[in-house]
């Protein structure tokens, strides 16, 4: 066989095989469906989605994100792994071995289940393009050099990559926490992510109880060292209309809200371990810099599946080639400016963090 035959055959089996770890991680994402097509807002404005879509049922925890880092991030271009996941006492408790070109990644077993946190709007947007393409720099956000360059329209995304993963919109992460569900396209809507009105309680054990309980702040953190954070679904009682769980509590979860119109500021909903019940509630929204990462920042998934999108799947090899011979570049750094912060944010809530570090 000639070589440039082989050296074409040798990349296609690379890419396949990068491709169907992805599509592996896809598998061990639980998605809800929210439907009630074309629904009306409540009355802060937000809410309303004209289409179909899915969204995680949980938090990215931090074994799916480990997952992501063995797969992408040997020589870690981008920045994807934060240290203080593993060395701060409030991390998710990743940990990094080896050196660049060969980095190994590994998670904690009794953390493997709880929440990712220190990750940037942009490791959430490289994450899910991962899920998306298979590669960190293309999918519904299209990076070069990089730097974001543009963010696909979600619908025609899914029409494009049979399914396409995303940050959910605002609109997208508002409807599935607090619309209720059995209103079919009124606006209707509840107070808190937990189908009720009602600030949520503490209680872990549902069994006993009707549920509407959250992991957040009051007098005291309500799980203290060393998790802080509960495992995904822990408050089993507690879930939306639709079926998700934790948008209240534990931790704060990127939207993709341009809130200035520059891509400067990005949003956060749903509150946190480290904050009040108030950051719970449908009327608390917050914003920070998209490459802030902290202790009480997370995020999970959206997507618009396609119909025939497992066809595709089986011609992986064929699209996972293209994606190679097409791929002219691998990208930059994180974007300039990136912080990292270890502290523990105040318990005392803020209604806009637009910080773009530790220390402003």
């Amino acid at each position: 066989m000639p070589q440039t035959a082989i050296r074409r055959l040798l990349c296609g089996v690379v890419v396949l095989c990068v491709t169907l770890g992805a599509n592996a991680a896809r598998a061990d994402i639980v998605m809800v469906n929210v439907g009630n097509a074309g629904n009306a807002a409540d009355s802060t404005g937000y809410g309303s989605v004209g289409y179909n879509y899915q969204i995680g049922k949980y938090e990215v925890t931090a074994g799916q994100y480990t997952a992501f880092l063995s797969a992408v991030a040997a020589t870690d271009t981008y920045g994807l792994y934060n240290i203080d996941m593993w060395s701060s006492s409030y991390g998710c408790k990743i940990e990094r071995s080896g050196s660049s070109g060969s980095y190994t990644y590994s998670v904690a077993s009794d953390y493997a289940s709880r929440p990712v946190n220190y990750v940037s709007w942009y490791d959430a947007a490289r994450y899910t393009n991962w899920l998306t393409t298979g590669n960190t720099e293309s999918g519904v956000y299209t990076f070069s050099g990089g730097t974001l360059q543009s963010i696909a329209d979600h619908q025609l995304a899914g029409a494009t990559y049979g399914t396409a993963y995303f940050i959910p919109t605002e609109n997208e992460w508002y409807k599935a926490a607090y619309h209720d569900k059995s209103a079919g396209t009124a606006g209707t809507y509840f107070d808190y992510p937990t189908s009720s009105d009602t600030a949520p309680g503490r209680d872990m054990t549902e069994d006993t109880n009707p549920g509407n309980n959250a992991n957040y702040y009051a007098s005291g953190y309500w799980i203290g060292s060393p998790y802080y954070r509960t495992t995904v679904g822990e408050f089993e009682l507690s879930d939306s209309p639709y079926g998700t769980f934790d948008q209240g509590g534990n931790v704060w979860e990127w939207n993709e809200a341009d809130i200035f119109g520059d891509g400067s500021s990005r949003g956060l909903r749903g509150g946190s371990f480290a904050h009040g019940s108030v950051t719970l509630a449908s009327s608390y929204r917050v914003s920070s810099d998209p490459t802030f990462e902290d202790i009480s920042i997370g995020f999970r998934v959206s997507s618009v599946p396609e119909p025939g999108s497992i066809a595709l799947l089986v011609s992986g090899g064929v699209v996972g080639l293209t994606w190679w011979w097409r791929r002219t570049s691998h990208g930059g750094r994180r974007s300039p400016g990136t912080t990292r912060s270890s502290g523990v944010p105040t318990p005392a809530v803020r209604r806009r963090r637009t910080r773009r570090g530790r220390g402003e």
